[in-house]
Protein backbone atom coordinates (compact mmCIF):
# COMPACT_ATOMS: atom_id res chain seq x y z
CA UNK A 1 0.00 0.00 0.00
CA UNK A 2 1.48 3.35 -1.00
CA UNK A 3 1.35 6.73 0.73
CA UNK A 4 -1.58 8.00 -1.34
CA UNK A 5 -3.73 4.95 -0.67
CA UNK A 6 -3.00 5.14 3.05
CA UNK A 7 -4.22 8.75 3.14
CA UNK A 8 -7.45 7.79 1.36
CA UNK A 9 -8.02 4.88 3.75
CA UNK A 10 -7.36 7.04 6.79
CA UNK A 11 -9.83 9.65 5.58
CA UNK A 12 -12.49 6.99 4.93
CA UNK A 13 -11.98 5.63 8.45
CA UNK A 14 -12.25 9.06 10.07
CA UNK A 15 -15.19 10.03 7.88
CA UNK A 16 -17.12 6.94 8.98
CA UNK A 17 -16.41 7.64 12.67
CA UNK A 18 -16.86 11.40 12.90
CA UNK A 19 -18.82 11.25 16.16
CA UNK A 20 -16.53 9.11 18.30
CA UNK A 21 -13.23 9.12 16.41
CA UNK A 22 -10.76 6.26 16.06
CA UNK A 23 -7.84 4.95 18.08
CA UNK A 24 -4.29 4.64 16.82
CA UNK A 25 -4.67 0.85 16.91
CA UNK A 26 -7.69 1.08 14.64
CA UNK A 27 -5.69 3.25 12.25
CA UNK A 28 -2.77 0.82 12.22
CA UNK A 29 -5.13 -2.08 11.54
CA UNK A 30 -6.96 -0.28 8.74
CA UNK A 31 -3.77 0.92 7.10
CA UNK A 32 -1.94 -2.37 7.73
CA UNK A 33 1.15 -0.49 8.85
CA UNK A 34 3.44 0.24 11.78
CA UNK A 35 2.89 2.91 14.41
CA UNK A 36 5.47 5.19 12.80
CA UNK A 37 3.79 4.92 9.38
CA UNK A 38 0.36 5.56 10.91
CA UNK A 39 1.62 8.70 12.67
CA UNK A 40 3.25 9.90 9.46
CA UNK A 41 0.01 9.39 7.52
CA UNK A 42 -1.91 11.34 10.17
CA UNK A 43 0.60 14.16 9.83
CA UNK A 44 0.29 14.09 6.01
CA UNK A 45 -3.49 14.33 6.17
CA UNK A 46 -3.45 17.14 8.72
CA UNK A 47 -0.45 19.24 7.66
CA UNK A 48 -0.24 18.61 3.92
CA UNK A 49 -3.95 18.50 3.09
CA UNK A 50 -5.25 20.78 5.85
CA UNK A 51 -7.63 18.26 7.44
CA UNK A 52 -9.17 19.42 10.78
CA UNK A 53 -7.74 16.33 12.46
CA UNK A 54 -7.35 16.57 16.24
CA UNK A 55 -6.31 14.29 19.10
CA UNK A 56 -8.76 13.90 22.03
CA UNK A 57 -6.61 13.28 25.09
CA UNK A 58 -9.52 12.12 27.25
CA UNK A 59 -10.85 9.56 24.79
CA UNK A 60 -7.41 8.91 23.31
CA UNK A 61 -8.87 9.04 19.83
CA UNK A 62 -8.34 10.93 16.58
CA UNK A 63 -11.31 12.65 15.03
CA UNK A 64 -12.33 15.44 12.65
CA UNK A 65 -13.13 18.67 14.48
CA UNK A 66 -16.25 20.10 12.87
CA UNK A 67 -16.56 23.89 12.58
CA UNK A 68 -19.94 25.41 13.26
CA UNK A 69 -21.61 26.67 10.11
CA UNK A 70 -19.37 24.62 7.84
CA UNK A 71 -20.08 21.31 6.24
CA UNK A 72 -18.21 18.13 6.99
CA UNK A 73 -14.63 18.34 5.78
CA UNK A 74 -13.86 16.18 2.77
CA UNK A 75 -10.62 15.11 1.20
CA UNK A 76 -9.93 17.38 -1.79
CA UNK A 77 -10.56 15.66 -5.08
CA UNK A 78 -7.36 17.12 -6.55
CA UNK A 79 -4.40 17.64 -4.27
CA UNK A 80 -1.43 17.52 -6.54
CA UNK A 81 0.65 20.67 -6.28
CA UNK A 82 1.54 22.58 -9.45
CA UNK A 83 5.07 21.15 -9.56
CA UNK A 84 3.84 17.61 -8.85
CA UNK A 85 1.15 17.71 -11.50
CA UNK A 86 3.57 19.13 -14.07
CA UNK A 87 6.11 16.40 -13.25
CA UNK A 88 3.53 13.63 -13.63
CA UNK A 89 2.10 14.96 -16.89
CA UNK A 90 5.55 15.69 -18.32
CA UNK A 91 6.73 12.18 -17.43
CA UNK A 92 3.62 10.69 -19.03
CA UNK A 93 4.09 12.71 -22.24
CA UNK A 94 7.79 11.85 -22.44
CA UNK A 95 7.10 8.14 -22.00
CA UNK A 96 4.45 8.27 -24.73
CA UNK A 97 7.13 9.52 -27.13
CA UNK A 98 9.47 6.60 -26.43
CA UNK A 99 9.33 4.04 -29.19
CA UNK A 100 8.93 0.38 -28.14
CA UNK A 101 12.32 -1.24 -27.81
CA UNK A 102 14.62 -3.01 -25.40
CA UNK A 103 13.40 -0.92 -22.45
CA UNK A 104 9.70 -1.64 -23.00
CA UNK A 105 9.48 -4.26 -20.17
CA UNK A 106 10.99 -1.74 -17.74
CA UNK A 107 9.05 1.30 -18.96
CA UNK A 108 5.62 -0.35 -19.12
CA UNK A 109 5.24 -0.65 -15.32
CA UNK A 110 6.33 2.99 -14.95
CA UNK A 111 3.68 4.09 -17.43
CA UNK A 112 1.05 2.14 -15.53
CA UNK A 113 2.18 3.64 -12.23
CA UNK A 114 1.95 7.23 -13.52
CA UNK A 115 -1.43 6.48 -15.06
CA UNK A 116 -2.64 5.08 -11.70
CA UNK A 117 -1.58 8.27 -9.93
CA UNK A 118 -3.39 10.42 -12.48
CA UNK A 119 -6.47 8.22 -12.16
CA UNK A 120 -6.82 9.53 -8.61
CA UNK A 121 -7.98 12.83 -10.06
CA UNK A 122 -11.75 13.32 -9.79
CA UNK A 123 -13.37 11.71 -12.81
CA UNK A 124 -10.19 9.84 -13.68
CA UNK A 125 -7.07 10.93 -15.51
CA UNK A 126 -8.91 12.37 -18.51
CA UNK A 127 -10.84 14.79 -16.28
CA UNK A 128 -7.78 17.00 -15.84
CA UNK A 129 -4.80 15.34 -17.50
CA UNK A 130 -6.63 15.44 -20.82
CA UNK A 131 -7.32 19.14 -20.27
CA UNK A 132 -3.82 20.20 -19.31
CA UNK A 133 -1.64 21.14 -22.25
CA UNK A 134 2.14 21.16 -22.05
CA UNK A 135 3.29 23.48 -24.82
CA UNK A 136 7.04 23.27 -25.46
CA UNK A 137 8.46 26.27 -27.30
CA UNK A 138 11.59 26.20 -29.39
CA UNK A 139 12.34 22.53 -28.81
CA UNK A 140 15.28 21.20 -30.84
CA UNK A 141 15.38 17.42 -30.94
CA UNK A 142 18.83 15.83 -30.53
CA UNK A 143 19.86 12.76 -32.47
CA UNK A 144 18.58 9.68 -30.61
CA UNK A 145 21.90 7.91 -31.20
CA UNK A 146 23.92 10.86 -29.89
CA UNK A 147 21.67 11.20 -26.85
CA UNK A 148 22.02 7.50 -25.94
CA UNK A 149 25.78 7.62 -26.40
CA UNK A 150 26.15 10.73 -24.23
CA UNK A 151 23.94 9.27 -21.51
CA UNK A 152 25.85 5.98 -21.63
CA UNK A 153 29.21 7.73 -21.30
CA UNK A 154 27.88 9.82 -18.44
CA UNK A 155 26.68 6.73 -16.56
CA UNK A 156 29.93 4.83 -17.17
CA UNK A 157 32.17 7.82 -16.40
CA UNK A 158 33.91 7.55 -19.77
CA UNK A 159 35.28 10.23 -22.09
CA UNK A 160 33.53 11.11 -25.32
CA UNK A 161 34.79 12.03 -28.75
CA UNK A 162 32.22 14.33 -30.34
CA UNK A 163 31.84 16.04 -33.70
CA UNK A 164 30.27 19.35 -32.66
CA UNK A 165 28.70 21.94 -34.97
CA UNK A 166 28.75 25.25 -33.11
CA UNK A 167 25.66 27.30 -33.83
CA UNK A 168 27.24 30.72 -33.25
CA UNK A 169 30.47 30.02 -35.19
CA UNK A 170 28.85 27.72 -37.78
CA UNK A 171 32.01 25.58 -37.57
CA UNK A 172 32.48 21.87 -36.89
CA UNK A 173 35.16 20.74 -34.47
CA UNK A 174 36.18 17.43 -32.98
CA UNK A 175 36.57 17.47 -29.22
CA UNK A 176 37.29 15.05 -26.43
CA UNK A 177 35.09 15.79 -23.43
CA UNK A 178 34.44 14.34 -19.98
CA UNK A 179 30.64 14.39 -19.41
CA UNK A 180 29.56 15.85 -16.08
CA UNK A 181 25.79 16.48 -16.24
CA UNK A 182 22.84 16.29 -18.61
CA UNK A 183 20.72 19.45 -18.39
CA UNK A 184 17.14 19.93 -19.61
CA UNK A 185 16.70 23.68 -19.97
CA UNK A 186 13.94 25.60 -21.73
CA UNK A 187 12.72 22.42 -23.48
CA UNK A 188 16.16 21.51 -24.82
CA UNK A 189 18.95 19.16 -23.75
CA UNK A 190 22.51 20.25 -22.97
CA UNK A 191 25.66 18.53 -21.77
CA UNK A 192 27.86 20.12 -19.15
CA UNK A 193 31.32 18.69 -19.72
CA UNK A 194 35.02 19.21 -19.21
CA UNK A 195 36.46 20.07 -22.62
CA UNK A 196 39.98 18.64 -22.93
CA UNK A 197 40.65 20.91 -25.93
CA UNK A 198 39.89 24.11 -24.01
CA UNK A 199 40.86 22.64 -20.62
CA UNK A 200 37.77 24.17 -19.11
CA UNK A 201 34.11 23.47 -18.40
CA UNK A 202 31.82 23.99 -21.35
CA UNK A 203 28.15 23.47 -22.22
CA UNK A 204 27.22 21.67 -25.44
CA UNK A 205 23.76 21.62 -27.03
CA UNK A 206 22.92 17.99 -27.70
CA UNK A 207 21.14 18.82 -30.95
CA UNK A 208 24.46 20.19 -32.29
CA UNK A 209 26.38 16.95 -31.62
CA UNK A 210 26.62 15.28 -35.03
CA UNK A 211 28.38 12.10 -33.88
CA UNK A 212 29.54 10.81 -30.51
CA UNK A 213 31.85 7.93 -29.64
CA UNK A 214 32.74 6.56 -26.21
CA UNK A 215 36.46 6.26 -25.52
CA UNK A 216 38.22 3.80 -23.24
CA UNK A 217 39.78 6.56 -21.14
CA UNK A 218 38.04 7.37 -17.84
CA UNK A 219 36.35 10.74 -17.64
CA UNK A 220 37.74 13.59 -15.60
CA UNK A 221 35.14 13.88 -12.82
CA UNK A 222 34.55 17.19 -11.03
CA UNK A 223 32.75 17.51 -7.72
CA UNK A 224 29.17 18.71 -7.50
CA UNK A 225 30.40 21.77 -5.60
CA UNK A 226 32.79 22.69 -8.40
CA UNK A 227 30.06 22.27 -11.03
CA UNK A 228 27.62 24.38 -9.02
CA UNK A 229 30.19 27.15 -8.60
CA UNK A 230 30.64 27.32 -12.34
CA UNK A 231 27.12 26.67 -13.66
CA UNK A 232 24.52 27.30 -10.95
CA UNK A 233 25.54 30.89 -10.22
CA UNK A 234 25.73 31.95 -13.85
CA UNK A 235 22.82 33.41 -15.80
CA UNK A 236 20.94 30.93 -17.95
CA UNK A 237 22.70 28.15 -19.77
CA UNK A 238 26.09 29.87 -20.00
CA UNK A 239 28.58 28.94 -17.31
CA UNK A 240 31.16 30.96 -15.47
CA UNK A 241 31.14 33.03 -12.31
CA UNK A 242 29.00 36.19 -12.31
CA UNK A 243 31.22 39.25 -12.81
CA UNK A 244 28.56 41.92 -13.24
CA UNK A 245 25.13 42.89 -11.91
CA UNK A 246 22.51 44.00 -14.41
CA UNK A 247 20.18 46.73 -13.14
CA UNK A 248 16.87 46.72 -15.01
CA UNK A 249 13.90 49.04 -14.54
CA UNK A 250 10.50 47.85 -15.76
CA UNK A 251 7.50 50.07 -16.40
CA UNK A 252 4.65 50.03 -13.87
CA UNK A 253 2.51 48.12 -16.38
CA UNK A 254 5.10 45.36 -16.77
CA UNK A 255 6.15 45.42 -13.08
CA UNK A 256 3.12 43.36 -12.08
CA UNK A 257 4.46 40.45 -14.11
CA UNK A 258 8.19 40.76 -13.55
CA UNK A 259 7.87 41.03 -9.76
CA UNK A 260 6.58 37.43 -9.74
CA UNK A 261 9.24 36.05 -12.07
CA UNK A 262 12.44 34.29 -11.07
CA UNK A 263 15.29 35.19 -13.40
CA UNK A 264 18.19 34.16 -11.15
CA UNK A 265 18.55 32.51 -7.71
CA UNK A 266 20.40 35.56 -6.36
CA UNK A 267 18.26 38.28 -7.93
CA UNK A 268 17.10 41.31 -5.96
CA UNK A 269 13.99 43.32 -6.78
CA UNK A 270 12.04 46.25 -5.40
CA UNK A 271 9.15 48.48 -6.36
CA UNK A 272 9.99 52.15 -6.87
CA UNK A 273 7.87 55.13 -5.84
CA UNK A 274 6.43 55.61 -9.33
CA UNK A 275 5.23 51.96 -9.50
CA UNK A 276 8.08 50.75 -11.69
CA UNK A 277 10.14 47.73 -10.68
CA UNK A 278 13.92 47.52 -10.34
CA UNK A 279 15.53 44.12 -10.80
CA UNK A 280 19.20 43.33 -10.12
CA UNK A 281 20.60 40.17 -11.73
CA UNK A 282 24.14 38.74 -11.45
CA UNK A 283 25.57 37.55 -14.76
CA UNK A 284 28.80 36.62 -16.49
CA UNK A 285 28.08 35.92 -20.16
CA UNK A 286 25.50 38.52 -21.34
CA UNK A 287 24.20 36.72 -24.44
CA UNK A 288 21.12 35.03 -22.97
CA UNK A 289 20.41 37.95 -20.66
CA UNK A 290 20.35 40.34 -23.64
CA UNK A 291 17.77 38.13 -25.39
CA UNK A 292 15.58 38.02 -22.29
CA UNK A 293 15.76 41.81 -21.93
CA UNK A 294 14.90 42.43 -25.58
CA UNK A 295 11.66 40.46 -25.38
CA UNK A 296 10.25 43.18 -23.09
CA UNK A 297 10.86 45.85 -25.74
CA UNK A 298 9.94 49.36 -24.53
CA UNK A 299 8.80 48.09 -21.11
CA UNK A 300 12.33 47.81 -19.73
CA UNK A 301 15.41 50.02 -19.50
CA UNK A 302 18.93 48.82 -18.70
CA UNK A 303 20.37 51.18 -16.11
CA UNK A 304 23.71 49.43 -15.91
CA UNK A 305 26.36 48.32 -16.46
CA UNK A 306 27.12 50.69 -19.32
CA UNK A 307 28.39 47.91 -21.59
CA UNK A 308 25.15 45.97 -21.25
CA UNK A 309 23.09 49.13 -21.79
CA UNK A 310 24.98 49.92 -25.00
CA UNK A 311 24.59 46.36 -26.29
CA UNK A 312 20.81 46.34 -25.76
CA UNK A 313 20.47 49.85 -27.24
CA UNK A 314 22.44 48.80 -30.33
CA UNK A 315 20.19 45.75 -30.82
CA UNK A 316 17.07 47.90 -30.53
CA UNK A 317 18.39 50.45 -33.03
CA UNK A 318 19.23 47.65 -35.46
CA UNK A 319 15.73 46.20 -35.08
CA UNK A 320 14.12 49.61 -35.62
CA UNK A 321 16.26 50.18 -38.72
CA UNK A 322 14.78 47.07 -40.35
CA UNK A 323 11.32 48.63 -40.15
CA UNK A 324 12.26 52.11 -41.33
CA UNK A 325 10.33 53.05 -44.45
CA UNK A 326 8.02 50.05 -44.15
CA UNK A 327 4.27 50.90 -44.06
Amino acid sequence: MDRVERIYRLHALLDANRRYGVTLEQIKERLECSRATAVRTIRDLRDYLGAPLVWNRELRRYRYEESEGQGAWQLPGLWFGADELHALLAAERLLEQVEPGLLEPELAPLRRRIRALLERLPGGSEALAGRVRLAPVGRRAPSPEAFRTVADALARRKRLRIDYHGRASDKRTERTVSPQRLVHYRDNWYLDAWCHLQRALRTFALDRIRTARILDAPAKVLSDAALDRYFARSYGIFGGPPRHVAVLRFTPERARWVADERWHPDQEGRFLDDGSYELRIPYGDPRELVMDILKYGPDVEVLGPGELRREVAARLRAAAARYSGVP
